[in-house]
């Protein structure tokens, strides 16, 4: 099969596109011929060695890349039960030392996969795993209930947007922080007020929340600027542990961790073939143009996810 890979970190010019053995489904395991996987920012990290600068990759001679998938079960390892060869499923691969969801078949733990949402092509599907789980702990770590207030920076993004929808159901009042061009999209997904990009952020949210905000997701990375904005006591989640600011104020700072749970997903799968939940596509790749997808990414201003079709 084809697969994408990387021997050495770098810039783009790094990625291949290689032969590898087709994997076999193990115990407990689901083999998936891709349809769709989609590129993250974790996959440009992984490719310039900053994962494995901060310890969170091991060395080996090759590195494959790829978490979010949706395609057609065509192998189901012992003990399989859930799922069924011919099956449209979507999944996760959090496992950075295996295979990776960048190649024309991918191996996963079948608690790891849920059904495809009915009804959306497998070009959307395949942007919701990742994004979805981030987004949906997220909101989980804040502790809100109906009511409260949550600061969302990155609110255009993938994660941003679909906490907006998440936070909307739960009741939850969102400040949504994007580029001033955005505003009719968060709006349409569900935000309470629009706050534009600024270096004065924390001053421009507590105009429109007094006191400060109950909650920050913090998917822009910004770090203390959003803290800022935050209410004594209040709670602050980020994405990326060394970019988490100090808990000043007797706040509570924690770090998201994603996993491949497979029965959330089938729930957020559930929500995004009912329309509830957004699966935005910037723009779609042969998996030969995984270079081009990572230069698109790299250079920033998408609405979606960029998608390799093998």
């Amino acid at each position: 099969m084809k697969a994408v890979a990387v021997r050495r970190f770098g810039g783009p010019e790094v990625l291949e596109v290689v032969d590898a053995p087709v994997p076999e489904a193990g115990p407990g395991q689901v083999r998936v011929r891709v349809a769709a996987a989609a590129v993250n920012r974790i996959d440009l990290s992984t490719r310039n060695g900053a994962l494995s600068a901060a310890g969170l990759l091991a060395p080996a001679p090759v590195v494959w890349l790829g978490w979010d998938v949706a395609g057609q079960v065509d192998q189901v390892g012992p003990g399989v039960t859930r799922f069924a060869a011919g099956q449209q499923v979507i999944g996760l691969r959090d496992v950075l030392s295996a295979g990776g969801a960048q190649a024309e078949y991918v191996v996963l733990d079948d608690d790891a996969v849920a059904p495809a949402p009915a009804g959306v092509p497998a070009t959307r599907a395949a942007t919701l795993p990742l994004s979805g789980l981030t987004a949906d702990r997220s909101l989980t770590l804040t502790g809100l209930h109906a009511g409260q207030t949550l600061l969302v920076t990155g609110a255009a993004g993938g994660v941003g947007g679909i906490l907006l929808e998440l936070a909307a159901m739960r009741g939850v009042r969102t400040v949504a922080v994007a580029g001033r061009d955005d505003e009719p999209l968060v709006r349409d997904l569900g935000a309470t007020w629009f706050v534009p990009r600024t270096e004065r952020l924390a001053e421009a949210v507590r105009r429109e929340v007094p006191g400060g905000v109950d909650a920050v997701v913090d998917a822009a990375v910004v770090g203390v600027a959003a803290h800022e904005a935050l209410r004594p006591e209040g709670t602050f989640v980020a994405l990326v542990a060394p970019f988490a600011p100090p808990p000043l104020r007797a706040t509570r700072v924690v770090v998201q961790e994603v996993f491949a749970d497979g029965a959330r997903l089938t729930e957020l799968a559930a929500l995004a073939g009912a329309g509830r939940l957004s699966t935005r596509v910037a723009g779609t790749l042969p998996l030969d143009q995984v270079d081009v997808a990572h230069g698109r990414l790299a250079a920033g201003g998408l609405r979606g996810r960029l998608v390799l079709v093998p």
